[in-house]
């Protein structure tokens, strides 16, 4: 595998904590029964699906570094009712996912993920895993971003990432998370 690749990955798990604590951000505005409210979506509140977000993140970042918690993960569909803690719960499970990523290699890329399924064992690439993790968050907090568009706080932007010429649109949310665009787009 490329380097390039291990570097695409790494920004990936940027990106996927600044979505997330841009998201949680302007959650933040909503009072708690908003936050809860029931609304159109897969998992049906905002409470529910970005608690959905940290529980599969829990789920595969346990499994990428090694653990064997599986379905443990989902006992309960809200482990933390409270965004604040949520807030704190998924900003510490981002960073866990960063420091994973920041590890990689391209030998490692092609390394075999256990994964504990309870009744099986599922055996997937390192890359694979990774990349089908970042698309589970992209697609849910598409959902919670559209959820969000229900209330009256306005949904943040979550495609400003990538481009180079955005970054003065990310700067204060990577000051806040303790990031730099060096940081993120290090060779």
């Amino acid at each position: 595998m490329p380097a390039d690749l291990v570097q695409t990955l790494r920004a990936f798990a940027y990106n996927n904590a600044w979505a997330n604590h841009r998201l949680l951000a302007a959650c933040g505005q909503l009072s708690a029964e908003e936050f809860a409210a029931e609304r159109t979506g897969f998992f049906p509140s905002l409470q529910k699906t970005l608690n959905h977000i940290y529980i599969i993140d829990l789920f595969y970042i346990d499994a990428l570094e090694g653990g064997w918690l599986g379905p443990m993960a989902w006992q309960n569909e809200v482990p933390f009712p409270r965004l604040p803690d949520l807030v704190k719960a998924q900003g510490a499970m981002d960073r866990r996912l960063i420091s994973f990523c920041e590890t990689l290699t391209p030998a490692r890329l092609d390394d075999t993920v256990r994964i504990n399924r309870e009744s099986r064992v599922q055996n997937e690439r390192c890359d694979r895993l990774l990349l089908h993790l970042f698309q589970h968050d992209i697609h849910h907090r598409g959902q919670a971003h559209a959820m969000l568009s229900g209330t009256s706080v306005k949904p943040p932007q979550l495609d400003e990432f990538f481009p180079a010429d955005d970054a003065g649109l990310r700067a204060k949310d990577l000051a806040e998370l303790g990031f730099s665009e060096e940081k993120v787009w290090k060779p």
